[in-house]
């Protein structure tokens, strides 16, 4: 399988030299880059590691939410911006959340709209995390919604294992068939972190062999050759030694 450190752009100090070392050691295959608005004096710094790189897009806590049409031309603006970062790093795929309340139909425009065929979209929970906005519900959290934006919109798919468990406990439905059928879409790439609670509705990220998951069943369910991004949280800000330990209970 291909395994993915997740990262956000902002990360030049200790994790980027981190990266480059722990690539070396061929602890992981590619970087996906998180892209937070206006910090397009990272990519330099980025640029300078000969690592392969997924983007993903900002989601609504950074102000960018394709389901709201009255930020329809604030979300070009953030887009372009994600895009340099993808065209310097040479990004095999583009992530996008989407969004916030407002309509799947907005997302599945507007995603169109951005005419990027890198574009891949990923499923959330039902239920957004606490914030400030008020959001209420997010768009992407089941088959039918995903299954609308890529039929319009043309991108692929990431499938977030802990999202879609999220959205089937809201939904009061058997996760693991919740999963069955997101796969049905063929996933382009993964998503994958532990859960301490398995009925929760709000996403949470601990490291793999810390919580309830059955990680040989997840992996069971995907082709040996899957890129499966790492997504948990992250312990020391100066080193990325839970991270190895996430691989090597991964790779067991």
């Amino acid at each position: 399988m291909k395994i993915g450190l997740k990262l956000w752009n902002i990360n030049t100090d200790f994790y980027l030299e981190e990266a480059k070392m722990l690539y070396k050691e061929k602890h992981f295959d590619y970087i996906e880059l998180y892209i937070i608005p206006n910090k397009i004096d990272t990519l330099n710094k980025w640029a300078t590691l000969d690592i392969p790189f997924i983007i993903h897009a900002p989601h609504s806590a950074h102000n960018f939410n394709l389901a709201d049409t009255n930020l329809k031309e604030s979300n070009k603006n953030i887009y372009k911006e994600v895009k340099e970062f993808a065209d310097t790093l040479k990004a095999k795929y583009i992530i996008f959340h989407g969004g916030c309340d407002g309509n799947i139909e907005e997302t599945a425009k507007q995603l169109k709209n951005l005419n990027e065929g890198r574009a891949i979209i990923e499923n959330k929970p039902f239920k957004p995390l606490p914030n400030k906005w008020g959001y209420t519900k997010c768009r992407g959290y089941n088959k039918k919604e995903i299954e609308q934006v890529m039929s319009i919109s043309g991108c692929g798919f990431c499938l977030d294992f802990g999202h879609a468990i999220c959205a089937a406990n809201s939904l009061g439905i058997d996760y693991w068939n919740y999963i069955d059928n997101f796969l049905e879409l063929k996933p382009n790439m993964f998503h994958l972190s532990d859960i301490k609670d398995l009925s929760s509705e709000i996403d949470s990220h601990p490291n793999l062999g810390n919580g309830l998951l059955d990680i040989k069943k997840v992996l069971s369910k995907i082709s040996n050759d899957a890129m499966i991004t790492v997504e948990t949280n992250k312990n020391n800000k100066e080193n990325l030694d839970g991270f190895v330990s996430d691989v090597q209970f991964l790779l067991k």
